[in-house]
This record gives structure tokens, C-alpha cells and sequence, in this order.
């Protein structure tokens, strides 16, 4: 663990990309192992291929855990280390006041934001004829869910994380948010087929 740390601490910025993008793929891999959540891929419906022909015997979808990562490489770390680091500079240190307002301005600005860049950017990923459609019908029962999960975490999180490793943490949480959102994205989507 001494290592891992000394590594966070001399490139805290690979350090947190990677942690992130992999905590964010595992989700995708999780859910869909899981919960059974591994829906049809838009290359194997294009081609007419069976859904079955993009999987591994394990019934996992990779091609969707690739989009899944690729989403959170380029969109979700990148923000979540530069809006945390952002919050710090702001609002610096600890206290109940600045917890509550750095919580508050997260919920505002920062989970709208990754909400619909996780909805718009696997669409557009998947070539969807509506890159909103999933946005439309998703955001608000994410964003009220998130609400509660995420305000609770972050407060943790600025509580008592300190700021060199909030993303990472954030990536460990999002494990959860992430498989709740693949979930949820798979469930309606298999439904409206």
C-alpha cells in the first residue's frame, strides 16, 4: 500500500486516469456479470450478427466495457481530477460549511454534467440515430438517485480523503454509480426492443 500511495503522490494524474478508468470499466463488467446486463451490441445488430458473436463464454460484452472505459478515460477522469482539484482551490480545507458547499456545488454543476456526458457519449459510441434518446428518458431518475448516493459520498469524500486521492476514491465509489447507470441504461434499452 506504501508504494501504491508513493506512486499517487510523484503522478498524481496518471495515477488518478488510470485508477479511474479501470474502477469504471470493472463496473460495466460487474453489472453485466452480475445482473445480467450485457444488452446487444450496435456492430453485431448492424452486421445481423447474432448479440452472442461480440461475447466471451463469460457472456460479457467487451465491446461495451470498451466504450464504458473509453467514456471514462476521456470524459469522467479527466473532469473529476480537474473539477476535485478545482473545489479545493476554492473552497481549501475542511469544516462543515465548506463540506456543505463543496457538496452542493458538486450536485449542482459537476453531477448534471457526468450524467449526460455518460448517456451522450456511449450513444455516440454506439452510433445511436438519437444521441439524446437515452439522456431524455434516464436523467432525471439518475440525477434524484444521484443525488442521495453522491451527496452522502462526497461529503466522506471532503471529509476526510485527502485531496491528492479524491479521485481515485471518487472512482471506487463510482463503481457502484456506474453499475446502477449501466444497469439502468441496459434495463430500459432491452425494454423499448
Amino acid at each position: 500500500m506504501g508504494r501504491a500511495w508513493a506512486l499517487l503522490k510523484a503522478h498524481p494524474y496518471v495515477s488518478n486516469m488510470v485508477g479511474y478508468t479501470a474502477l469504471f470499466a470493472s463496473a460495466d463488467i460487474l453489472q453485466q456479470s452480475v445482473l445480467g446486463g450485457a444488452g446487444p451490441s450496435t456492430a453485431a445488430s448492424e452486421s445481423g450478427d447474432s448479440p452472442q458473436a461480440d461475447r466471451s463464454t463469460a457472456g460479457i460484452d467487451w465491446s461495451q466495457t470498451a466504450k464504458v472505459a473509453l467514456v471514462g478515460f476521456c470524459f469522467h477522469a479527466n473532469f473529476n481530477y480537474h473539477w476535485l482539484r478545482g473545489l479545493e482551490r476554492l473552497l481549501p480545507g475542511g469544516g462543515l460549511r465548506k463540506i456543505t458547499l463543496k457538496v452542493g456545488l458538486d450536485q449542482l454543476v459537476a453531477a448534471p454534467a457526468t450524467i449526460s456526458a455518460f448517456f451522450i457519449g456511449l450513444s455516440l459510441l454506439e452510433r445511436k440515430e438519437d444521441p439524446l434518446e437515452d439522456w431524455r428518458g434516464k436523467f432525471w431518475t439518475s440525477y434524484k438517485t444521484g443525488v442521495v448516493y453522491w451527496s452522502t459520498m462526497q461529503a466522506l469524500n471532503f471529509a476526510l480523503v485527502p485531496p491528492v486521492a479524491r479521485t481515485v476514491f471518487v472512482g471506487g465509489i463510482s463503481l457502484v454509480w456506474t453499475v446502477y447507470l449501466c444497469h439502468l441504461r441496459q434495463q430500459q434499452t432491452s425494454t423499448s426492443h
